[in-house]
């Protein structure tokens, strides 16, 4: 959500003669410190930002400076259009209702039609998951704790008590990032996984941690290549194949059958995708992969003997 920030704050300072920091932190529900951050970037891109000190201070554009025409072309602006409007499916944010039309209307001026191009991004989340966007929204732009159940992937449940800081989409999946209480450090939680949400009375300040921390501390350690596994699968199955295995290459055969060097994060993970396809899919290697097949087949087996 940084790119769409900045252009909304500079398309502000074009339209105003002087904004203060506080504003900004408010109308974009995020801190001060953030707002002073992206000052810099706007700054580093090229537009000139001076600052006034006092209590009539703030941000303006230096007088005489405008935005050259030719910056955005049309597609450019369409791009952006549509990558808004995939925002606003997920977030239902007014905020970006507003910004959409700035630069509708923008791109209307300059000759377009102010319309999406031929992209349609949509990141519409799940019910189980849009329904929990809302309230943790309201509890980051207020700075309120928050408490939930979590389940992990072994099944486990435990009760968290969360400064929430940000949401985030990665491969098609919906994560909060924070501080969490319960465990002192910084986690990062699936919302798939969330239960019993809870927006808590109490406040916290903000800590200094933005989205690429996270990227820098918990997305860099995850291997989602630490299993390898080569999978042949049977021809009435090939289109789901190409659907699953979007990273990995999909070799075909004469015989319409498919073949898979696959990857996985854990071994465990791999025994749940490979299990999906029944008979339809043989584990050629590694042996280790194969063995753990077989003995959770062998476990199938007994639930069903008479």
């Amino acid at each position: 959500m940084k790119l769409d920030r900045l252009l909304a704050i500079t398309m502000t300072l074009l339209n105003k003669t002087r904004v203060s920091a506080a504003e900004l932190a408010e109308r974009f529900e995020v801190t001060p410190r953030t707002i002073y951050r992206d000052m810099e970037a706007i700054n580093l891109a090229g537009i000139p930002i001076v600052s006034f000190a006092g209590s009539d201070g703030g941000y303006e554009i230096m007088p005489g400076y405008r935005l050259d025409k030719q910056l955005l072309s049309m597609d450019d602006f369409s791009s952006i259009i549509s990558a808004l409007r995939g925002a606003r499916s997920a977030t239902e944010s007014t905020e970006l209702d507003r910004l959409l039309e700035r630069i509708g209307a923008l791109a209307s001026g300059e000759g377009g039609s102010g319309k999406a191009g031929n992209v349609d991004l949509d990141f519409t989340p799940v019910p189980n998951d849009k329904e929990k966007i809302g309230p943790l929204r309201k509890a980051m732009k207020e700075l309120r704790l928050v408490r939930f159940g979590y389940w992990d992937n072994r099944g486990a449940e435990t009760v968290r008590t969360m400064e929430p800081m940000g949401l985030f989409l990665k491969g098609y999946i919906w994560y909060l990032y924070g501080y969490c209480r319960s465990r002192s450090d910084y986690r990062v939680f699936r919302l798939s996984r969330m239960t019993n949400l809870e927006v808590l009375s109490e406040a916290f300040v903000r800590r200094d941690y933005t989205l690429e921390d996270v990227e820098r501390q918990f997305m860099a350690k995850a291997d989602f290549a630490r299993v390898k596994a080569e999978l042949h699968f049977h021809p009435s199955v090939r289109t789901r194949v190409r659907d699953e295995f979007g990273y990995d290459p999909v070799t075909s055969h004469p015989d319409g059958s498919v073949s898979v060097n696959a990857s996985y994060s854990s071994l465990d993970k791999a025994v749940r995708s490979i299990l999906s396809y029944s008979s339809l899919v043989t584990v050629l290697g590694p042996p280790e992969v194969r063995e753990e097949v077989r003995r959770h087949v062998a476990e199938l087996a007994k639930l069903y003997e008479v």
